[in-house]
C-alpha cells in the first residue's frame, strides 16, 4: 500500500514539475529553398536462360526544390507542413554484358510534394533578442506529381504505365515516390518587436529508400537473374527555410 502511494505521489510530482516549466506557443510561415543529390550504383551477376549476365548500372540526379511552409512551435518541438516543387536533371546508364553497348538515358524531371515534419529542438538564448537552436527530426513527403522527358523531349507522366513499369508489368503509383527523410541542422530566432520574430533554418536531409526504388531493385533482380545485387549510394541535400512567426502564448 505504501509503495503504491509513493508511486502516485511521484507521478503527480512529475506532472506538476512538467506543467511548471516555461512554455510558449508560436506559429508562422515562410519560404523554402533547397535540393538533393542522388548517386546510385548497382552491380548484378546472374543467369538468365542459362546465359551469364552482368549488369553495371548508375544513376545521377540533381534536384532544386522551392516552396513554402507553415509551422507550429512549442519551444522544444516544431510541427511543419510544406508544399514544394522540384526541378531535376538526371543521367542513367546500364551496361549489360549480353547487349552490345550501354543503355543511356538523360533528361529533366519535375515533381510536386506535400511534406509533414516533426523536429525536436533545444534553444539557447544568446541575448534578449537572439536565440539559437540545434534541430533533429523527420519529414514525410507525399508525392503529388511525377514527370520526366523522353529522349525526344516529350514530357510524360511517370505513372502512365507506358514507359516505366515494375517487375510485374504494372504502372508505378504516385505513392511509390512518397519519401521519409531524416533532417539535422540548426536555426535562429531574432525578436523583431513585441511577439513577432524572424527565423532562419539550415537543415541537411537524408532520404530513406522509396517504394519506387525498392520496386526498381526488384525489377533488376528479375532482369539480371541475381537475387542479391549490390546497391550503393545515397540521396541527400541541404534545405534552407526563412520565415516570420508570432508568439501568441507564453508562460
Amino acid at each position: 500500500m505504501r509503495k503504491n502511494i509513493y508511486i502516485i505521489v511521484l507521478f503527480f510530482t512529475g506532472v506538476i514539475n512538467i506543467f511548471s516549466l516555461d512554455f510558449s506557443l508560436s506559429a508562422g510561415g515562410g519560404g523554402i529553398m533547397g535540393g538533393f543529390f542522388t548517386r546510385y550504383t548497382l552491380d548484378a551477376n546472374g543467369i538468365i536462360e542459362g546465359a551469364s549476365v552482368k549488369v553495371h548500372a548508375g544513376q545521377d540526379l540533381n534536384q532544386f526544390n522551392y516552396g513554402f511552409f507553415l509551422f507550429l512551435d512549442g519551444i522544444y518541438g516544431v510541427l511543419g507542413v510544406s508544399f514544394q516543387n522540384g526541378i531535376n536533371n538526371f543521367h542513367e546508364t546500364a551496361d549489360i554484358s549480353v547487349m552490345p553497348s550501354a543503355n543511356n538515358n538523360s533528361g529533366k524531371g519535375w515533381d510536386t510534394m506535400i511534406g509533414i515534419s516533426l523536429l525536436g529542438k533545444y534553444p539557447f538564448s544568446y541575448n534578449d533578442r537572439l536565440t539559437i537552436f540545434p534541430m533533429l527530426g523527420v519529414e514525410y513527403q507525399i508525392s503529388l506529381r511525377q514527370q520526366r522527358t523522353q529522349p525526344d523531349g516529350w514530357i510524360y507522366d511517370r505513372t502512365d504505365g507506358l514507359r516505366e513499369k515494375d517487375k510485374n508489368g504494372n504502372a508505378y503509383l504516385l505513392e511509390d515516390w512518397n519519401a521519409l527523410w531524416v533532417n539535422l541542422g540548426c536555426g535562429l530566432d531574432y525578436e523583431l518587436r513585441d511577439n513577432l520574430f524572424f527565423r532562419s533554418e539550415f537543415l541537411y536531409c537524408i532520404r530513406t529508400m522509396t517504394s519506387y526504388e525498392i520496386k526498381n531493385l526488384d525489377l533488376m533482380k528479375k532482369e539480371a537473374g541475381d537475387p542479391n545485387p549490390k546497391l550503393g549510394g545515397l540521396t541527400s541535400g541541404p534545405l534552407f527555410r526563412i520565415s516570420v512567426g508570432y508568439r501568441f502564448f507564453t508562460r
